[in-house]
């Protein structure tokens, strides 16, 4: 496959931003100094009105409370570093209570808008999403935000988008016993997601999908929706389906599923870059892992006792340009499997620990470690513990992998490994030698003795 240069330059140019502090998703032009936000305090009486009044550059604190109406938000525009910001207490003790048959909060037409420190509890009701957007929106953040129960059905969703979103930030959330945790994008592709940042979540005890960003049909035009190629990126995250609701069961899930970009067109060289996830369980026969599209996925532990770990294979189009390299893979059933696929794109699989009983099937293979999912003692440290004391990276002695190292050799892995976010980095973000051909260590660990957690720790209650 020949990568377009302006797929390369594009990238370049993104990372060069981030590494500067500029142009990330949701974020402020270094340089530019916002002036401090105009504080308007407010609780569970006379929230709603305080809300709609807000203007670019306000900050409304709620107090500790019961806020039983919900929240709708509706035409609400900050402006680039002059956010709309709504906070409650760090502690998360303003809680916003589910009511039968309404989003606890809805957004429509909102953009440069911050929700921060809330929790939502869906009370397990009918008919009730925790946030959803219904209009356009973009530049939004969600961060440490606690949603509980929304699991009376599988369609119960904590955040969903059901309408064109770009630029979002959804960080640092607990999501716990939902019927999906996140569901962005519309089940007919007409809602693209576009751009966003995913990063540091809990998604525990869903019935269907954690987290699924759906497929995409050509991209609306719209004003200031993104043409450039990009990326949306997810990131450290731990997305557990070990344990499930029992109410509303319907079809089984994958943990995490990835539809296709657009075929043609604005959109159509856009890349998932996921990579630093600890996806674990899933008890009802799915793979932790499935996608299709513009693909990189590397630096990923898969932990699934029950099943398959990683599906590469066509949902509602074909996976093209896929990469899955330094990953660390423990599966009692199929470890990594590359199915179909467009002609003229390339799908490798270069420089994994693979412990499964199938472990790889399909793709490019290259310099990956395999072996029967019952042997990864001999070379993992504690690959069978339970909880935090679960232990993925190599044992001390281990031999070091021969192979190519796909983060300093572009031209023997993916084609824009040398452009991909936080490449050079392991699960824990400790630092690759990129500088030598040699791979290293295979999996997600860049050897034996490297700190085994970083922004992501691993839970207690695995």
């Amino acid at each position: 496959m020949t990568v377009p240069p302006t797929r390369v330059a594009g990238m370049i140019l993104a990372i060069a931003l981030a590494a500067a502090g500029l142009g990330a998703p949701g974020g402020t032009a270094a340089g530019s100094a916002a002036a401090p936000p105009v504080i308007i305090t407010a609780g569970p009486d006379n929230y709603r009105t305080a809300a709609a009044r807000l203007r670019p550059g306000e900050e409304l604190r709620l107090a500790p409370g019961i806020y039983r109406n919900g929240l709708y938000l509706r035409g609400l525009q900050g402006a680039p570093g002059r956010p709309i910001v709504i906070r409650g207490p760090e502690d998360r003790s303003a809680v916003f209570l589910g009511r039968t048959g309404h989003n606890t909060i809805e957004l429509r037409g909102v953009a440069h808008l911050e929700l921060r420190n809330l929790t939502l509890d869906g009370r397990n009701l009918p008919g009730v999403d925790g946030i959803k957007a219904q209009g356009v929106s973009h530049h939004v953040t969600l961060e440490n935000l606690e949603i509980l129960r929304h699991a009376r059905h599988q369609q119960a969703v904590a955040i969903s988008t059901k309408a064109p979103a770009w630029n979002w930030v959804i960080r640092g959330n607990v999501i716990r016993e939902a019927g999906t945790g996140l569901y962005l994008g519309e089940s007919d592709g007409s809602a693209p997601f576009i751009h966003g940042l995913i990063e540091r979540n809990v998604i525990t005890e869903t019935i269907g999908y954690g987290l699924q960003i759906k497929h995409q049909k050509m991209r609306p035009q719209l004003p200031g929706l993104p043409q450039a190629p990009g990326s949306t990126i997810i990131r450290h995250n731990f997305i557990s389906k070990a344990a499930q609701p029992q109410m509303g069961f319907q079809a089984p899930r994958p943990n995490l599923l990835l539809g296709h970009f657009p075929p043609e067109g604005p959109g159509s060289e856009d890349l998932y870059e996921v990579y630093g996830n600890l996806l674990y369980g899933n008890r009802v026969g799915e793979p932790l892992f499935q996608g299709e599209g513009n693909l990189a996925i590397h630096d990923n532990l898969l932990v699934n006792r029950h099943g398959d770990a990683i599906h590469i294979r066509p949902h509602n189009d074909n996976p093209r340009w896929v990469s899955v390299f330094h990953n660390t893979v423990l599966a009692r059933g199929a470890g990594i499997w590359v199915a179909g696929g467009t002609p003229g794109y390339s799908r490798r699989v270069i420089g994994n620990a693979v412990f499964a009983e199938r472990p790889i099937r399909g793709g490019e293979q290259q310099d990956n470690l395999v072996a029967a999912y019952a042997t990864a003692e001999v070379f993992l440290q504690a690959p069978f513990a339970t909880g935090s004391a679960l232990d993925l990276r190599p044992r001390p002695g281990t031999q070091r992998h021969r192979g190519p190292n796909p983060a300093a050799n572009p031209a023997q892995g993916p084609a824009l490994i040398g452009v991909l976010v936080d490449a050079d980095r392991d699960f824990a973000g400790n630092p690759r030698d990129t500088r030598t051909r040699q791979a290293g260590f295979p999996g997600a660990y860049a050897g034996p003795g490297v700190p085994r957690e970083g922004p992501l720790r691993i839970p207690a209650d695995l």
